[in-house]
């Protein structure tokens, strides 16, 4: 039997194939899968041919986000390195357009929160960044799927230029797709002697409590696996799982408090302000004339967005030296704040690069009295110092 998330994969691949292509706009909330079914489509078309662009992540400044698709592309480029907002966003429309793979086929751009590209309209010259963008891809032969959270923005750029676009809203999962998800305890003789009847009734249950989106459903899913754990079968309903959820500093707190404050954030643009931590993220304790001139902007309108910063407790200046306040939170940009996510060896190599320098020394003691604590046998015969962990 055809599920929604089934028939929505077809409808994808189906405008893609078309002749001429059409470009598929998925809309829907956070958690709603968009992501996901990006990243499944990227399979399908095949890494050499397709580029995934996080553009939430990268869309900082024209002339920083040319760069950062570039350096992630499967594609290759020809394109230079333009001088000025205007100049740079050209580039990329250009590189979009006329992108081509390896053996000159057709490329294929998955472009997921696209409208975050409207971050761009407070640099010169690019008030109608997205109009440009629309026109841009809609005119050119590649092929492109969009996303975005924003279902009313997305519906007004798009409301004449219909004719390439097909929007498509991310439907919600079934009773069916939930009871997948939760896993083999909710299945039919499961651990938890469930029967058929209980088990669907569980499904829609959980469902109905998450409206349907995968994130909040994986999250119940997930609590009711701990509280099962922790106090068996009898101990766990998706009401209490969903109540402590919802409880100060759980993850559905979390997750909303960050929905919430995404979309009231987005009311406005910080493009600068993310490039300039993408910039120490890169190097810390640099100055401000060093930070103007990699942000490629004037010294007076730096200083500005470092006091912003400063204003907020994400940049600390000591003898006019800037850094992050918060060290993991640099980490974090260095790990996530690019087009690709980071792999195992991305993480383990930023992990490292953070925790040695921190790392207590140990206490010198004469070698008759010297033991080493278990967890430093691992790394016996090592001259390099490295904690290893799996």
């Amino acid at each position: 039997m055809m599920t929604p998330r089934s028939i929505l994969m077809r409808r994808v691949l189906g405008a893609l194939d078309a002749s001429p292509s059409r470009i598929p706009v998925l809309l829907g909330g956070s958690g709603s899968g968009r992501t996901t079914l990006l990243h499944q489509l990227r399979d399908r078309v095949g890494r050499t041919s397709a580029q995934h662009i996080d553009v939430e992540r990268i869309a900082t400044t024209p002339e920083r986000f040319l760069r950062a698709i570039v350096a992630s592309s499967p594609f290759p480029v020809s394109e230079g390195s333009p001088a000025g907002p205007r100049a740079a966003f050209d580039t990329t429309l250009s590189f979009f357009a006329r992108a081509r793979s390896a053996g000159s086929e057709t490329a294929t751009f998955f472009l997921d929160e696209f409208l975050e590209l409207r971050t761009f309209e407070s640099f010169p010259g690019l008030r109608q960044v997205l109009h440009d963008l629309v026109d841009a891809l809609g005119s050119s032969p590649n092929r492109f799927v969009l996303t975005s959270r924003y279902s009313a923005r997305a519906l007004r750029l798009l409301r004449d230029r219909a004719s390439r676009f097909e929007v498509i809203h991310m439907p919600p999962l079934t009773a069916e797709d939930t009871l997948d998800m939760l896993g083999p305890a909710a299945a039919p003789g499961g651990p938890d002697q469930m029967d058929a009847h209980d088990a669907e009734y569980l499904g829609r249950t959980v469902q109905a409590l998450a409206d349907g989106r995968p994130s909040y459903v994986r999250a119940i899913a997930d609590e009711l696996t701990a509280m099962r754990e922790h106090g068996g079968a009898g101990s766990a309903d998706p009401i209490s799982a969903l109540a402590a959820l919802l409880g100060p500093d759980a993850h559905l707190t979390k997750q909303c408090a960050f929905c919430y404050e995404l979309r009231l954030h987005r009311a406005r643009g910080y493009g600068a302000l993310k490039a300039i931590l993408e910039i120490l993220a890169e190097e810390e304790g640099l100055t401000l004339t060093e930070i103007s001139q990699r942000l490629q902007r004037t010294p007076g309108s730096t200083k500005d967005y470092l006091s912003w910063l400063e204003d907020v407790d994400l940049v600390t200046s000591t003898q006019k030296r800037y850094s992050f306040t918060d060290p993991l939170l640099r980490v974090w940009v260095r790990l996530h704040c690019r087009a690709a996510a980071p792999t195992d060896d991305d993480l383990a190599r930023e992990v490292h690069r953070y925790a040695l320098p921190r790392l207590p020394p140990q206490t010198e003691v004469p070698k008759t009295e010297r033991h080493e604590p278990d967890f430093a046998m691992a790394s016996a015969g090592s001259s390099s110092g490295l904690i290893e962990i799996d």
